[in-house]
């Protein structure tokens, strides 16, 4: 294909991946698997319009996409609600992977015609949860935030163990090293150092944004997404986990206190989060071939394995990932089903493709096929469990409106959108009745998607979204008024 032609079916897949993102949710089906399906009959042994086989450049794409997704992940969450749950995330993500991968292995081995180390590193590959797919399907859903915090960070911090014992299992197939001490301080080496310069890369992200100032408000998501790319870049360098190095520092970055220009920010890295989930699942969905991929061995393999991974193994590892915590049986039979499958295991996959390893298209195939699965079954009742098992909380309601203060040249003063929670002192007084510092104003208030000009008789009520202009001495004094409390990169 000739540049004009990539060029062109590029904004093709982005135009259709545009409206199958609108309109998936109303099919019941996660748009990741349509957009792979457009993959799929988009490529050679479908339509025949691409011929792409290129696993290397899938790799590649699939990491960097990976990246800015996690990233735009870590900018979301918030870090109030996920700190109350990080202990068991981490278990998850950890004894969970673990476990997981281990029951998968065996189940591997019994089913597969492989031998321990191929049957594990198959389980390492299907090990961990999708960060993009967990939080595309969670995203505007009114599960339970307590569960949907948990299933966001533990997805976005158990990439690192998937790829860590994939890495480790497909050397030792390869003859490259052996299991050792070694292992086992790598394994630590990269966990501690990627969470200490993903920390370290935040703070200095969140300090450069608010000290230096870079002359255009269009300037500070380009800055964003460099320090996206160089935290995971830097810390990749020195074997350490990049992906959970990116995630930290999305979080630091995403929780900071009055982050210049941070709507702007968070929404320029949800388009891009998109766009590249767009661009990499119809990548992946041109790398198989559907001939291959359901034929009838992959497909009554895949689907006896899949069973065990959704039935059998993840269930198993989230009840003993989970036994030191006060979680229900209806919430840990929740966390189980919601173990979405996605991006992450297929581009592992690529990994013994590239090493030439035997039976490893087989495994690519089994993969896929396994993703495909679990994001039908899967992703497509999540609502629908969480609505049987009674996880479900109020409706969630996003406001179609947003307000900013932007200028081409820099101010002392911003627009900050503030939520009014159940649990806010606010709810029910008049704003001339708010004690608000000098020189602060309530320009606009949302309220249920209606504009409303506030003025001092206007009483302020639950969920409602007040945009406040405040000169930048005057944020913390605001800040106290409104019961704000401080954030890790504040």
């Amino acid at each position: 294909m000739d540049t004009n032609a990539v060029i062109l079916f590029s904004a093709i897949f982005l135009i259709g991946g545009v409206l199958m993102a609108k309109f998936s949710s109303r099919l019941g089906v996660p748009a990741l698997v349509l957009f792979i399906i457009v993959g799929m009959i988009t490529g050679s042994d479908g339509l025949g319009y691409i011929y792409f086989d290129n696993a290397s450049l899938t790799q590649s794409l699939g990491i960097l996409a990976l990246v800015l997704i996690l990233f735009d992940g870590g900018l979301q969450t918030e870090w109030r609600r996920t700190k109350a749950v990080l202990p068991i995330s981490l278990s998850l993500a950890t004894v969970g992977v673990l476990i997981t991968s281990g029951l998968f292995g065996i189940a591997a081995k019994m089913i597969l015609d492989v031998n321990w180390n191929e049957a594990l590193l198959l389980g390492a590959i299907v090990g961990s949860t999708d960060a993009a797919a967990v939080f595309a399907v969670l995203k505007g859903k009114n599960i339970k935030r307590k569960l949907q915090s948990t299933l966001e960070a533990e997805s976005g911090s158990n990439d690192p163990m998937a790829m860590f014992l994939t890495l480790t299992l497909l050397q030792l197939a390869i003859g490259e090293t052996a299991f050792g001490a070694s292992v086992i301080l790598s394994f630590f080496w990269q966990m501690g150092a990627g969470l200490l310069l993903g920390v370290l890369f935040g703070y200095a992200a969140s300090w450069a944004m608010k000290n230096i100032e870079l002359g255009s408000n269009g300037l500070y998501p380009v800055f964003s997404i460099a320090i996206a790319l160089i935290t995971y870049s830097a810390t990749d360098l020195i074997n350490a986990s990049g992906l959970l190095a990116v995630y930290a520092a999305a979080l630091v970055l995403g929780n900071t206190k009055s982050l210049p220009y941070g709507q702007t920010i968070f929404r320029f890295h949800d388009g891009i989060a998109w766009m590249m989930q767009i661009l990499m699942f119809i990548m992946l969905g041109l790398l198989v071939n559907p001939s291959e991929l359901f034929s009838t061995w992959i497909v009554l393999k895949g689907l006896a394995l899949s069973f065990i991974l959704i039935v059998i193994a993840r269930p198993i590892a989230v009840f003993l990932s989970s036994i030191p915590f006060k979680f229900t049986l209806k919430e840990k039979t929740f966390l189980s089903w919601a173990g979405l499958r996605g991006a992450v295991p297929i581009v592992l996959a690529t990994f013994p493709l590239l090493e030439g390893l035997e039976n490893s298209q087989l495994f690519f195939n089994l993969i896929f096929f396994i993703v495909l699965t679990s994001a039908l079954v899967q992703g497509a009742t999540i609502p629908l469990i969480g609505k049987k098992l009674g996880l479900t909380g109020p409706e969630v309601h996003v406001p179609s409106h947003s307000l900013e203060l932007v200028s081409s040249t820099t101010v002392n003063a911003e627009m900050i959108p503030y939520t009014i929670r159940p649990s806010s002192k606010l709810i029910g007084k008049e704003l001339s009745d708010i004690s608000f510092p000098d020189k602060v104003l309530v320009s606009a208030i949302i309220r249920r998607d209606e504009l409303i000009a506030p003025s001092g008789d206007t009483k302020i009520k639950v969920n409602d979204v007040l945009y406040i202009l405040v000169e930048n001495q005057k944020k913390s004094e605001l800040e106290k008024v409104l019961g704000i409390r401080k954030t890790i990169g504040g």
